[in-house]
């Protein structure tokens, strides 16, 4: 009876979304004369998202009813339901694309704030298996922002793409100048399609959280709704590269050659084509290509901890999808004390940034700052004015970290090192696992900007692992060093007496001594793994 209900009310919810996201798509298409065109799509589509939340929710209502709480039956079952349940909605984002690709994808980077089953789904298929434009959608596309097909535009251009993503496809081409260059074309149709398709990933969120209260994702769906638009206009993101430089220049000079984003061409470019330098590099997570360049995968690691702490504690202008095709490593023509390659890092992919106001920065500096110092009272602090209260701090504690509180609040220099072991991975699993509807109300609580945090962090710790197969002393080193100079800079901007002048600087004399200790230490270490070789 209950399972008959429950198909009965998302049927009748699927019912009145394909109206209501109907006559949004219609309202917001940027052509009207191809609008029964996409139509005939959309409700098919619509049909998929009912007919996929419908049969995951009586999956999991049907298969887990009557097993015992704790149980090993219940637990083995449970991961078949979500094994299942993941490949059905793998199956609906191939089968919608666009923004359904860029969803699956956030799923696949949320580390242990959902079920493994979904992450190892869609990580594993997500950045790689994107559908492509054919030739003759890229050239309705050509035609409708520069008036010409890619033929006549470029002296040459490749039709089959060398990257495709969720929004959009990479192309090489060559300028009549003789320049080669990569084009970034949008997908066919996206714009006018994603009033319609937000409708309805919101449909899908927010009947799964009806029938399963602690399923709170719609902070997902509403960061999707914000973002978007600005993804889906290729001269913002344009913008956002330059100002991305801009800032290392002016604000982080010592590291400003290490970082690198290809060249816009402004007059090759539009809200659905991006026309930039073409760049040559190993990807990130390439280690084998990566020691071909001379460079070690170790500095690459360093560079890119260094990177983004720059841009969260001091820039306050984060690039926020940070994931292995984004990232780009080049030599860098400078060579360190052993002779060895430098690295740059050249970002790609400046859709999705955030900024974070004065405030936010500044605590979640000083929450960095006392997590790599143990400082328990200071992590209690700023995770409360961060939005976490007093109640779910250690929670949040562990998720920035993936450490257990005991390891959190460790004096060990190297208590927050992830080893990348199974009993790491298991023990973080289980923590998931028992506290998912804690989870599920501190992503609630948390404003937007901090939850893209989390997800720039699971990104960089993914790039991390591969790169020295767990997390490495030393970037938490550089997280500590570049949180505690921002939270000074800071705390010396606002002095206003002598003695406060005097407080800050006893607190940076400390803070360097600190580092100096902790830096000993993996000094020792080092030596240590080197004697046991």
């Amino acid at each position: 009876m209950a399972a008959r209900a429950l198909r009965t009310k998302l049927l009748l919810v699927g019912s009145a979304l394909c109206g209501g996201s109907g006559a949004a798509f219609i309202a917001s298409s940027e052509d009207p004369s191809r609008s029964l065109k996409l139509c005939t799509n959309i409700p098919v589509r619509l049909f998929r998202n009912t007919l996929t939340a419908a049969s995951i929710a009586f999956d999991y209502e049907y298969s887990l009813s009557g097993l015992a709480e704790g149980s090993s039956e219940k637990a083995k079952v449970k991961h078949e339901v979500h094994l299942r349940s993941a490949q059905k909605l793998q199956e609906l984002c191939f089968k919608n694309g666009g923004i359904y690709i860029k969803l699956g994808q956030h799923i696949g980077q949320l580390d242990y704030l959902v079920p493994e089953e979904y992450v190892h789904t869609m990580r594993d298929s997500m950045l790689n298996k994107c559908p492509v434009s054919s030739y003759e959608q890229v050239c309705e596309v050509f035609k409708k922002e520069v008036g010409e097909t890619p033929d006549k535009v470029f002296a040459e251009f490749d039709p089959v793409p060398i990257a495709s993503a969720s929004l959009a496809q990479v192309h090489v081409a060559r300028t009549h100048g003789g320049e080669k260059v990569a084009v970034k074309v949008q997908h066919a149709h996206m714009t006018d399609t994603a009033a319609a398709d937000t409708a309805a990933v919101g449909v899908i969120v927010n009947t799964l959280h009806r029938i399963f209260p602690s399923f709170d994702y719609r902070w997902l769906l509403d960061e999707m709704s914000e973002s978007l638009p600005k993804e889906l206009d290729f001269l913002v993101e344009a913008k956002n590269s330059e100002k991305c430089l801009d800032n290392f220049r002016k604000m982080s000079p010592h590291i400003a050659e290490y970082v690198y984003a290809p060249a816009v061409y402004w007059n090759l470019s539009s809200s659905k084509l991006l026309t930039m330098e073409f760049m040559d590099g190993a990807q990130v997570n390439d280690v084998a290509k990566i020691k071909k360049l001379g460079i070690q995968p170790y500095e690459v690691s360093k560079l890119v901890s260094q990177t983004f702490a720059e841009m969260m504690f001091k820039h306050g202008f984060v690039h926020c999808d940070p994931h292995a095709a984004n990232l780009i490593v080049c030599p860098s023509g400078k060579r360190n004390i052993y002779g060895k390659q430098k690295p740059q890092l050249v970002l790609l992919d400046h859709g999705l940034y955030k900024e974070l106001d004065f405030n936010t920065r500044f605590n979640y500096a000083s929450l960095w700052k006392a997590l790599v110092f143990s400082d328990a009272n200071a992590i209690k602090q700023h995770s409360a004015k961060l939005g976490a209260g007093d109640d779910l701090y250690v929670l949040f504690a562990g998720i920035l970290t993936m450490r257990p509180w005991k390891q959190v609040i460790n004096t060990s220099a190297d208590h927050l090192v992830i080893k990348g072991t199974t009993e790491d991975r298991s023990e973080l699993q289980m923590y998931a696992s028992q506290y998912f509807p804690q989870i599920s109300e501190l992503l609630r609580r948390l404003p937007r900007v901090i939850l893209l945090m989390l997800k720039t962090n699971d990104c960089l710790r993914s790039v991390n692992n591969e790169l020295v197969k767990g997390s490495s002393l030393e970037s938490f080193l550089i997280v500590g060093k570049v949180s505690s100079e921002a939270v000074l800079e800071a705390k010396w901007s606002q002095k206003k007496s002598l003695v406060q002048w005097l407080k800050v600087w006893l607190e940076g004399f400390s803070v360097e001594a600190r580092l100096w200790v902790m830096q000993f230490a993996l000094w020792v270490l080092q030596v240590r793994k080197a004697l046991t070789l």
